[in-house]
């Protein structure tokens, strides 16, 4: 295949994307074909380190042979009954996740965001059933910056223009308050119909702003002494990604209701997760809420063999002891458009030191050019989020393909 014929390839797979696809991405402009670990090739066979992992969907890494194979062999078997039905993996499942999280119960769903919208619900008729506040007033408190994800839910507690600008009117009883900031929760809590306090452990989208220490659990005891649900989003920041199973293990915060999606299969197809303990999750009664694919079989076990692998692979130590390394390496590289290294465990940043709203994202291309992939947030932050799988030897690989792109940029 001579360049020219595969530069055309690729040109013409993403004008197909162009014509006939909504425009609501901005992809870089490398067509995937393949994907295998920590690598990703393009149709013209380029290999490319994968810094974005999908937004954390893939820490297993790409295509990961047990969890295929599960995915492979359940598939040729039964795959949906819709809840209609009992079938014969759900139960096991259930039981699986429960013990491997400790909660009394769990509530499966699909996409991560439909896990955010289960966790409201929850919230509100808790709020309702159990503490008692009047009909239609429950609140949930968030922080500025956040991202729940694209329903409208989910847009009506992000603070950011470009999620919610021309989708209004918009789902009501939101309160933002500034993130990392105890005394506006505090005083947000004193009203009495406040149900519950959504967090992201570490805001992912917002840059990768990881909260002053001791935050997450000092906002949980504030929450209980107010009689308030404490959620947290674990969709980007859980299975194992900042270095422990979960972002909110660091200060061994319980949350009430735990949110997981993404990597909770692998990256194979969409599961996310409810947890939450009796007195929460059985104010929900048969027909109040569900999801046709949720729960199904296929997810199922290709999410238990999802949560296994992390286990059986020591992905949350690999996350831990390399991010360490990681950031450290990071820091060792002099460039004057590096203003700040940040992260916990592979959930990591750079954060540029420009005015220009383009840099970030010409940055990006330059490493894609030199077998680097990932994607500014925010223009002016490079998230860096490899699979939990890559080695320190990678680590050092991708260390001076990121300082030989930032020596060859130009602004």
């Amino acid at each position: 295949m001579t360049t020219e014929t595969a530069v055309t390839k690729s040109e013409h797979l993403m004008e197909l994307e162009d014509r006939y696809g909504a425009h609501n991405y901005h992809p870089l402009p490398v067509v995937l074909e393949r994907g295998r670990g920590v690598y990703l090739w393009d149709v013209e066979g380029k290999r490319y380190y994968d810094f974005l992992s999908a937004y954390s969907a893939v820490n297993q890494g790409h295509c990961h042979q047990l969890i295929t194979d599960v995915l492979k062999k359940q598939a040729e078997k039964l795959t949906l009954t819709s809840r209609a039905f009992y079938n014969n993996v759900l139960g096991e499942y259930e039981k699986y996740i429960t013990e491997y999280f400790g909660y009394d119960k769990v509530l499966p769903m699909n996409t991560g965001v439909e896990a955010v919208e289960t966790a409201i619900k929850l919230a509100r008729r808790w709020a309702y059933e159990v503490k008692g506040i009047k009909e239609n007033k429950a609140k949930v408190i968030v922080p500025e910056n956040n991202f729940h994800g694209r329903t409208l839910l989910a847009i009506s507690a992000s603070t950011d223009p470009s999620s919610y600008n021309g989708f209004g009117p918009f789902v009501p009883n939101f309160v933002k308050i500034p993130y990392n900031d105890l005394t506006a929760l505090s005083n947000a809590l004193d009203d009495k119909e406040v149900a519950a306090f959504m967090v992201e452990p570490i805001q992912g989208e917002a840059g990768v702003v990881v909260p002053d220490e001791g935050y997450l659990a000092k906002a949980k005891f504030l929450c209980e002494k107010a009689g308030v649900l404490f959620i947290a989003d674990e969709v980007q920041t859980g299975l194992g990604r900042t270095g422990k199973m979960l972002a909110c293990d660091w200060e061994e915060v319980r949350p009430d209701i735990l949110i997981l999606g993404k990597a909770l299969s692998g990256g194979t197809l969409p599961v996310s997760a409810v947890l939450a303990d009796d007195p929460v999750m059985l104010t929900i009664k048969p027909g109040e809420h569900g999801s046709t694919y949720g729960g199904n079989p296929l997810a199922c076990k290709v999410a238990m063999a999802a949560l296994q692998v992390i286990k059986d692979e020591s992905l949350v130590y690999n996350a831990f002891y390399l991010g360490k390394y990681f950031r450290n390496e990071l820091q060792k590289i002099k460039h004057p458009l590096i203003k700040q290294i940040r992260g916990k465990g592979l959930l990591n940043a750079i954060v540029l030191n420009t005015d220009d709203e383009n840099c970030g994202w010409n940055l990006c291309l330059a490493l894609m050019e030199n077998g680097l992939l990932a994607k500014p947030t925010h223009h002016y932050i490079i998230r860096l989020a490899p699979p939990l799988c890559i080695t320190k030897e990678q680590i050092d690989e991708c260390v001076e393909i990121i300082g030989k792109t930032l020596k060859e940029f130009k602004e």
